[in-house]
């Protein structure tokens, strides 16, 4: 069988690399094609002392307190591809492969370690360091995608807040981590630390000396001695994307924006926009963290497939939060194939509603260009209207209690525009529609 890419890209940008004193964040989460990946938000939690959390596959000990978090998710699995927490605190993952092997055992996926790190982390490096406290205890390893064919690999992460950015990138157990505290940086599914290490794992130079990945002597890169000697064919096609994301980056250093970080991740050329035989990109993120921590910071999601036809909708964190039930896949319960040992022996549909409506859209970008010139156009004017409204609250013209609401009104306005007739679409293009 052909082995298609699987891939993703976190990208970052921090003032003087913004255009506005914000920090930008981008993720493209690149899945098995049919995968649905849903949005959904958990509010902040009291837990009882002593309790256990059931992830993906093993349950661990549960804190007390959890942060409200807003979650991107492939919707068979507990933890999410990337997300956002109630303290200013975003979060993508990466897939990487290394000299180190791959546990094949059930253990915590990086997906959950991601989904921890926001509920516990309070902060980029306090979020890196639950990530870095759980893969000791309980280590990283697990099925990775909704199939009974084995598939399973390491993580990297890009963690960020308010005021700086983390990499963290992990070899089974063994970890090196680096600060970026200005200007622009992106990861795809490969080893990037070199020598420029902020943090590392206590005995990671032991290790590396004791296998005979390294001699001891002069300077040590974590890329160079822990990427394996012959990658895998996914890891030589992710450089043309970290290429192609490095260039567009500094292409925009100095003026990036939330619009400028979607277009990024909308670029196909260099494949950050995946479309590629069974995989492409099945759920995007953006967000925008004001340095002033006055302001709120606001998350901007597709919760559908390629976010070159989909529409980025906001976010924001407020007391009147609550799941939108229209972007949240259905549940199985004990009969879902993920729970029945063995697993993954069946399928179910968990396409969500705004999943099915954007799936009818698609087709018909497909097969019909006129009309489907149409719904982009409209489209992206819905987005447009929903950044005005997004710079208007940053600008203090909105009190940003009026936009708790905003992402349900723009799942729900786009679900209604993709019901419509055809000829409301042409009425709506021509400015004559409601």
């Amino acid at each position: 069988m052909a082995e298609g890419p699987r891939s993703c890209d976190c990208f970052v940008s921090l003032p003087p690399g913004s255009k506005h004193e914000q920090v930008i964040f981008g993720k493209n989460s690149d899945r098995p094609r049919d995968e649905v990946q849903e949005v959904i938000f958990y509010p902040a939690e009291n837990h009882p002392p002593g309790s256990m959390l059931e992830c993906t596959y093993i349950q661990i000990p549960q804190v007390e307190q959890t942060h409200a978090v807003v979650l991107s998710k492939p919707a068979w699995m507990w933890g999410a591809e990337m997300g956002a927490n109630d303290q200013g605190v975003c979060v993508g993952n990466e897939a990487v492969w290394t000299k180190e092997e791959v546990n094949p055992g059930e253990a915590l996926l990086g997906m959950d370690l991601l989904r921890l790190a926001l509920e516990r982390g309070d902060s980029a490096w306090s979020a890196l360091s639950v990530i870095t406290e759980l893969l000791q205890q309980h280590g990283q390893g697990g099925q990775c995608r909704e199939d009974p064919e084995a598939f399973s690999y390491h993580n990297t992460f890009l963690l960020v807040d308010r005021r700086e950015a983390w990499v963290l990138e992990t070899a089974g157990g063994l970890w090196a981590a680096q600060r970026v505290s200005e200007g622009v940086k992106n990861i795809s599914n490969q080893l990037t630390i070199s020598t420029e290490l902020s943090a590392e794992h206590p005995e990671l130079r032991a290790v590396a000396e004791a296998q005979g990945w390294w001699d001891g002597q002069g300077d040590f890169s974590f890329s160079e001695v822990f990427s394996p000697e012959q990658p895998p064919a996914r890891m030589e096609l992710a450089k043309q994307r970290y290429r192609g994301g490095t260039e567009l980056l500094h292409q925009y250093n100095g003026s990036v924006t939330a619009e400028v970080m979607m277009s990024i991740l909308r670029d196909k050329p260099s494949g950050i926009c995946m479309d590629s035989g069974g995989f492409r990109t099945t759920g995007s993120m953006v967000s925008v963290l004001p340095t002033d921590p006055s302001l709120p910071c606001v998350h901007f999601f597709t919760a559908t497939p390629d976010p070159s036809r989909s529409v980025f909708k906001p976010f924001v964190f407020s007391d009147c939060a609550a799941p939108v039930l229209r972007v949240v896949s259905p549940q199985f319960g004990a009969e879902d194939p993920v729970r029945k040992q063995p697993r993954f022996q069946s399928k179910v549909d968990r396409r969500h509603d705004l999943y099915k409506a954007h799936q009818g859209a698609l087709n018909t970008m497909e097969t019909n260009p006129d009309e489907g010139t149409v719904i982009y156009e409209i489209l992206r004017e819905m987005e447009s209207q929903c950044l005005s409204d997004i710079s208007a609250m940053l600008n203090g013209e909105i009190p940003g209690e009026e936009l708790g609401d905003l992402f349900f009104d723009c799942v729900d306005a786009e679900i209604k525009f993709y019901h419509a007739p055809m000829w409301m679409h042409w009425a709506i293009a021509a400015g004559d529609g409601p």
